[in-house]
């Protein structure tokens, strides 16, 4: 996402923000509003990634505690020739993923647990490949900014009440006819922010993890999954925080509250036939002419990511009880071989 699209998304949201405080306090609240919106600009910039990795108590792990997962995480980055993020663990059954940070240098990718256990190992590798184009295209500073001020809004509405007492018609024209519109706005800002952001970002990431992973069909399949899941398994720390849903892969919210009037992602079933004509594209292809999906001399071609330069499964796994017992699944069905099979 580009520097000029990035800079209107957030003249938008302060803008929003600051009509919310002007409703709430008058010229006064709107002046408020707008400093409060410049510091968290600069704090959500400098800490976009912390910050929502917070809100979902991402525990971080590396070779020794998770050798399978980090090892996927460390192959593809190499193949996309980004620099090695962070990588999380969240302990939610509801499988999903995403991805946040200001720039590749800072970057961090974070996956279920549900994940891990419902997937297959080329399935992971789909998604998490996924997550690794939003760092490639620069959009997680985007998608972690408009998270935080969205949360912002909703928060501001809530507490309206609170400047609701009698003031000045000069520093509240509306009274508390602004207070009550503030609080029935408020609820659905976030929403309405979330949509803001293009969809067509994550047509370009299915596209991009799915030449990182090289299996469009497993990419294909994990959405599939993950959509089932995600209407019949709650993640209650999205649903307490529904302006970070246009964060991860696929919509994290049951659709049990009206968070999910507007979907914040594009119909999965039209990512998925996107996917599969691309699978078909590539195999129709002249071998001489397919992308080459292998990775760089620099990267491991052995299965999980093994290098044969530094054999993980010779290092002694740390436990931690921090770090959720991970087990890894096969899924409903199994996808299409690939190089994580």
């Amino acid at each position: 996402m580009n520097f000029v699209r990035t800079a209107m998304l957030l003249a938008f949201l302060t803008a929003l923000f600051m009509g919310v405080g002007y409703l709430i306090g008058g010229t006064g609240g709107m002046l408020i509003a707008l400093v409060i919106a410049a510091g968290m600009n600069l704090f959500s910039w400098w800490n976009s990634g912390s910050m929502v990795l917070s809100a979902y108590d991402a525990q971080e792990i590396d070779a020794r505690n998770a050798p399978e997962f980090f090892g996927i995480i460390r192959d593809l980055s190499a193949r996309a020739n980004l620099p090695m993020p962070k990588v999380y663990l969240i302990n939610s059954d509801q499988p999903n993923a995403f991805a946040t940070g200001r720039n590749p240098e800072n970057a961090a990718v974070a996956a279920s647990t549900g994940l891990l256990q419902r997937l297959t190992p080329d399935e992971v590798a789909g998604v998490m490949a996924h997550e690794l184009a939003h760092i490639e295209n620069r959009d997680t500073l985007t998608m972690t900014i408009t998270a935080t001020i969205a949360g912002a809004i909703s928060m501001l509405g809530n507490f309206a009440f609170l400047f609701s007492g009698s003031r000045d018609e000069r520093g509240h024209p509306f009274g508390f006819i602004g207070v009550l519109a503030a609080m029935i706005v408020a609820p659905f800002a976030a929403m309405l922010v979330q949509m803001a952001i293009s969809r067509t970002r994550e047509y370009a990431a299915d596209r991009r993890g799915a030449e990182l992973s090289g299996n469009p069909l497993a990419l294909a399949s994990a959405l599939k999954k993950i959509e089932n899941a995600a209407h019949q398994i709650p993640n209650e720390r999205a649903e307490a925080n529904p302006a970070t849903a246009h964060m991860f892969i696929i919509n994290p919210l049951s659709g049990g509250r009206m968070d999910n009037l507007f979907s914040t992602h594009p119909d999965t079933a039209n990512r998925i036939a996107a996917l599969e004509d691309m699978a078909a594209d590539l195999q129709n292809r002249p071998q001489a002419e397919a992308p080459e999906a292998q990775p760089q001399e620099n990267a491991s071609a052995a299965p999980w990511g093994r290098s044969t330069q530094e054999p993980v499964a010779d290092k002694p796994v740390r436990k931690s009880r921090s770090v959720p017992n991970i087990k890894w699944g096969r899924g409903d069905n199994k996808p299409p071989e690939g190089p994580y099979s």
